[in-house]
This record gives C-alpha cells, sequence and structure tokens, in this order.
C-alpha cells in the first residue's frame, strides 16, 4: 500500500525502521503515469518490509527541491534515512525489483 509523502510526514518515514521508497510524480506527468502501475504492484509485494509513498512535487516544492528533483518521475531510494540509490524516468520493472530487493 502507498501512502501519500508531504512535509509533515517525511521525516518520520524516512527515519522509520523500514526502508522508504519516494515516487516524486505530479498529475500532468506522462511517464509518471507509466511507472505508477509497478510502482503500485510492489508496494503490495513488499509490504511490511519496504515502506513505499507518492509525493506529489506540485503540492510539496519544498521536497523536490531539497532532494534536487529537476525530472520527473525521480524515485528515491532511502535507507537509514540516507538517499541510498534514485531512478529518474520511465523505467522497467525489473529495474525496479533490483532496487527494491537492493534495500532489504
Amino acid at each position: 500500500m502507498e501512502v501519500q509523502i508531504t512535509k509533515d510526514n517525511f521525516e518520520s518515514l524516512k527515519n522509520g525502521a523500514q526502508p522508504l521508497v519516494v515516487d516524486f510524480w505530479a498529475t500532468w506527468c506522462g511517464p509518471c503515469r507509466m511507472v505508477a502501475p509497478i510502482i503500485e504492484e510492489l508496494a503490495e509485494e513488499y509490504d511490511g518490509k519496504i515502506t513505499v509513498g507518492k509525493c506529489d512535487v506540485e503540492e510539496n516544492e519544498d521536497l523536490a527541491a531539497e532532494f534536487g528533483i529537476r525530472n520527473i518521475p525521480t524515485i528515491l531510494f532511502i535507507k537509514d534515512g540516507q538517499v541510498v540509490d534514485k531512478l529518474v524516468g520511465a523505467v522497467p520493472k525489473a529495474k525496479f525489483e533490483e532496487k527494491f530487493n537492493a534495500l532489504l
């Protein structure tokens, strides 16, 4: 299950017990809509092991700026409060699975 990430809950999720995957996206972004079903599927598969969230860059410009998000979708992989990896753009599911598995 995906969570909506905002400035209000980001810090607690980032420093939570589970690794965090953040999908920076926007409603008008075509590639974002292409990766959304993949991210949703992986959120279900890794439920209980990895927290997966979506962060709308239009509503959370400060978070996007904090991480230097210039292109969307950008997916950040965070472990122990630190960004350990990222993917930019629409990539195949296998690439996402590789990054998810690396977090465990």
